[in-house]
């Protein structure tokens, strides 16, 4: 959602209002293409966001964690060179012929 980041005024809801009113809520995340955080008690309790954009976060989010898995790889001498590679990546591609 960094494009359209939350709007104050317009995307805090009490969860009462969201149980009266769902669907709309609904079509307005898809339209909007912004979450809603919904508070409960004053305080905030929940964010609804819309599919494409929940899957929008997790597949970033599991790219990041590739990247701090090779990172600690790297740090940890856990590498090939560029050959090595090459070998395994041959070894393995003949195992499929």
């Amino acid at each position: 959602m960094s494009e359209n980041r939350i709007e104050l005024d317009q995307d805090i809801r009490p969860v009462s209002e969201f149980r009266k009113n769902a669907a709309s809520f609904i079509d307005r995340i898809q339209q909007q293409k912004r979450s809603i955080v919904l508070t409960q008690h004053g305080k905030s309790a929940a964010v609804l966001v819309g599919v494409s954009e929940y899957q929008r976060m997790v597949d970033k989010l599991d790219k990041m964690e590739d990247l701090l898995k090779a990172e600690r790889q790297i740090a940890h001498g856990e590498v090939f060179t560029h050959e090595e590679a090459k070998k395994k990546i041959e070894e393995n591609l003949a195992k499929w012929k």
